[in-house]
């Protein structure tokens, strides 16, 4: 079944309202990291940006989008691949790939990381890892 934003919407247990069925909508359409100012553009004549901020800080408190390593400085954010049912076993420890010629992000989830042993006493909460270059649509 397709993820549609009212599913993905059920499947958290989330509210449904507007703004997060068309902050939804806008990541599902673009299949690519998005900041607070690309959803604002976007979506700027439907809801203010205290509201798109509330929304994707719902999203990440809920485990809906997360967090993307990305070299612009700007928080970006990238839907969440996996289940719901999958939400005890799943991290966000993958690469992410930046196109230098159309400026998207995206996540490699068939990338896999290596594990990095830290020393004693460090301890790992998230592991990113960047890649840079072309994406296929570009090449």
């Amino acid at each position: 079944m397709a993820m549609t934003p009212l599913k993905i919407l059920q499947d958290h247990k989330l509210r449904i309202t507007n703004c997060r069925k068309e902050v939804l909508d806008t990541f599902l359409k673009k299949q690519a990291a998005l900041s607070h100012a690309d959803l604002e553009n976007t979506l700027q004549n439907d809801f203010d940006r205290v509201t798109i901020y509330r929304t994707l800080k719902t999203f990440l408190d809920k485990d809906v989008i997360h967090k993307v390593l990305d070299d612009s400085g700007a928080a970006k954010y990238a839907l969440c691949s996996h289940s719901h049912e999958d939400h005890e076993h799943h991290d966000h420890d993958h690469v992410h790939f930046k196109c230098e010629k159309c400026g998207e992000t995206k996540c490699i989830e068939e990338a896999t990381l290596p594990k990095i042993e830290l020393p004693l006493g460090f301890i790992n909460k998230e592991t990113s890892l960047l890649i840079q270059g072309v994406c296929d649509k570009c090449s």
